[in-house]
């Protein structure tokens, strides 16, 4: 029930990234629900995460091995159980299977950075998923994004991925990322997982840039609810398969690979809401003209948070009320209504505070009917601005979650 979403029908490889995936049990027999990424040495890998305080015990060890700074290489990651809300024993579970994924490897369980996704406070299935281990690192291979990303889905549709190549002063240099959402996204971190990786040969600094940067404009610019998840992170791995010289933040080559990453996460997050839990429209709401990035968050979320907004959108409602409600107690407290321009596509709804006289019903039934359309909001406060993407709301929506855990 994706929104104009289609499934890529091809990833392109990453020079020293190999990858696997075999099937644990951990949701349900026979569909694969483990992956493992393998990197070569001198890969630099950076990480964002949730924010949720009740973070997951894999988040954890995430942040720990990454401020250790001991080379990162390789991932593994599950489906179908979130260990999170575990406890003491979801930790130790969690190191378990670091520390056999280690031994595969050979390397330190520090160099192995692990993730889950899935149903919040139960146990690993840990003794199956140890097991699965030897047919993860037998099956490691280059060219294993489409199935890695088939094995992360959990409530989503879709599965998502993107690769893009540009051409640098170094040679062409790749970019390819999965994802896994549909649900239980917001952002600071919007159950969300993302894995890119790249060829360049990007520092420590750059890479964390990069990354940072990229989900500033992507994934912390999407919601399908308003929920945090306990698991959210996304990464960025950087082998320097492509060139012989390091790039930092001011090399020539940082902006076009920095642009690059930023559209792949771009593609995967808008992916994750046209596959948002019964979704059946992508809105796209842009902010501007906000006295700082604040206020134009404010604004943005105060819509793309509004359940009445989004049951609205589902209907094909034109009842832009809502639009004006959401932005009014948004929190910008001197908000001069003056300044105030609001528009759906092509028709205006609201100048300079006032309804726009040449709106007509007909007009703004037609935009909100469409699968896709832009809300595009005009604070008159400064020069700030956002972009956020949102769906609707549906019955779907509250069936899925009604019926999660069974």
């Amino acid at each position: 029930m994706a929104v104009n979403l289609k499934a890529p029908e091809s990833l392109l490889p990453i020079a020293g990234v190999r990858i696997g995936d075999a099937c644990a049990g951990i949701k349900r027999p026979g569909r694969s629900d483990m992956v493992m990424f393998e990197f070569v040495e001198g890969t630099q890998v950076a990480g964002v995460f949730t924010r949720n305080a009740f973070c997951a015990a894999p988040v954890t060890l995430c942040r720990e091995a990454l401020a250790a700074d001991a080379g990162i290489r390789g991932l593994l990651v599950n489906s179908g159980n979130a260990n999170a809300g575990t406890g003491q024993a979801g930790r130790q579970a969690a190191e378990a299977t670091v520390r056999a994924v280690a031994e595969s490897i050979g390397c330190a369980p520090t160099q192995v950075l692990p993730f889950s996704t899935g149903v919040i406070g139960q146990p690993l299935p840990l003794q199956r998923m140890l097991d699965t281990v030897p047919a993860l690192h037998a099956g490691l291979k280059t060219d294993g994004w489409m199935a890695a990303a088939t094995a992360i889905m959990t409530t989503d549709t879709v599965m998502k991925g993107c690769s893009r190549q540009v051409a640098t002063s170094q040679g062409v240099v790749t970019v390819t990322g999965i994802a896994k959402g549909a649900g239980m996204i917001c952002p600071d971190m919007a159950t969300l997982l993302g894995f890119v990786g790249t060829d360049a040969r990007l520092t420590a600094e750059a890479t964390d840039r990069c990354l940072r940067d990229a989900v500033g404009r992507s994934f912390n610019c999407i919601t399908v609810d308003g929920d945090t998840s306990t698991n959210d992170s996304v990464v960025l791995f950087a082998t320097g398969a492509a060139g012989k010289t390091d790039v930092g933040p001011s090399h020539p080559d940082y902006a076009v690979i920095a642009d690059a990453v930023a559209e792949v996460c771009i593609e995967l997050a808008q992916a994750v809401i046209r596959d948002g839990e019964g979704a059946t429209r992508l809105i796209t709401i842009d902010v501007s003209e906000a006295g700082s990035e604040h206020e134009a968050r404010l604004a943005a979320y105060a819509l793309a948070h509004s359940p009445l907004f989004k049951t609205a959108a589902f209907a094909g409602d034109a009842n832009w009320g809502r639009i004006l409600a959401a932005v009014g107690r948004c929190g910008i407290a001197d908000l001069d209504l003056a300044g105030l321009s609001i528009d759906i596509d092509e028709v205006a709804l609201i100048r300079n505070g006032e309804p726009d006289p040449a709106y007509e019903e007909s007009r703004g039934a037609a935009v909100f009917a469409r699968s896709e359309y832009v809300i595009r909001i005009r604070l008159g406060r400064g020069r700030e601005a956002i972009r956020v993407w949102t769906c609707d709301l549906g019955y779907d929506y509250v069936k899925i979650n009604a019926e999660y855990r069974t």
